[in-house]
């Protein structure tokens, strides 16, 4: 799958600025809520401040129209945007090129990583290690064999590779299935968040800290997510899109 964004264009009465405003504060609770939408912006036009242009990062075309309209964050976003809707001047889905792109277009978190072979190298390394460590361990014992083939693929496709894990493992609710009822602490979140940066080194995962940032941030984030979803009484979002993880305000640069 990959990332697509919405552009919007409102054309709205100078006297009704203000509420449309308040209201796109308000709707914006929705779309962080929304597992289907990875980031937003409400611009004003300076030549002419009755226009405006929303952009929304969606997951994929199809995860926006049909995860995030069939889902339970549409209706309080449309409550609070129908008045505004006669207003829309454009509304449509683009894919990003390669034009202007420093030697053609940004690679993904996965290529930049050695795809497949270098993520199942991590993953290799990393739980060698945790089968032996006094914290982690007992959470794995009787790991499956292909464990980390497993969670290298569940890595490749956050990172921008195939989609592999949503094709044959079951996507997000299968990996969401997996710490239901752990009980993750504290420590051995921190643990687990150590051990993968030093397996990082060991395989030679670039260290780049464009890269790094990038991929300790989503380390960090995901570690987060299973300590809370794991927890007694937790009732975790069932269905969710596997999450897209990219470069964020960092992207890498080349001598292209």
């Amino acid at each position: 799958m990959t990332m697509i964004v919405e552009y919007i264009r409102y054309r709205i009465p100078p006297e009704r600025t203000g509420e449309f405003e308040a209201a796109y504060g308000r709707a914006g609770a929705a779309l962080r809520a929304a597992p289907q939408c990875l980031d937003f912006e409400l611009s004003r036009c300076v030549d002419e401040p009755g226009r405006y242009i929303l952009r929304i990062g969606w997951t994929s075309e199809k995860e926006h129209m049909e995860g995030f309209r069939g889902g339970p964050h549409f209706p309080g976003f449309l409550a609070e945007i129908r008045p505004y809707l006669p207003m829309i001047e454009e509304m449509r889905h683009y894919d990003r090129t390669t034009v202007g792109a420093p030697g053609g277009a940004v690679p993904t978190m996965y290529d930049w990583a050695g795809g497949a072979a270098a993520l199942e190298r991590l993953t290799g390394a990393f739980y060698r290690e945790v089968v032996k460590d006094d914290l982690l361990g007992p959470l794995f014992a009787g790991m499956d064999r292909d464990h980390p083939k497993y969670v290298a693929m569940w890595l490749g496709e956050v990172f921008g590779g195939p989609d592999d894990y949503t094709a044959r493992r079951g996507g997000y609710p299968h990996m969401l299935s997996k710490h239901l009822g752990k009980a993750i602490t504290e420590a051995q979140r921190r643990r687990w968040v150590g051990l993968l940066a030093d397996a990082a080194d060991e395989v030679g995962l670039p260290a780049d800290p464009e890269f790094r940032a990038a991929f300790m941030g989503y380390i960090e984030w995901g570690t987060r997510i299973a300590l809370a979803n794991s927890q007694p009484g937790a009732h975790p979002v069932a269905q969710a899109p596997v999450p897209h993880w990219g470069w964020g305000v960092a992207p890498p640069f080349t001598d292209d």
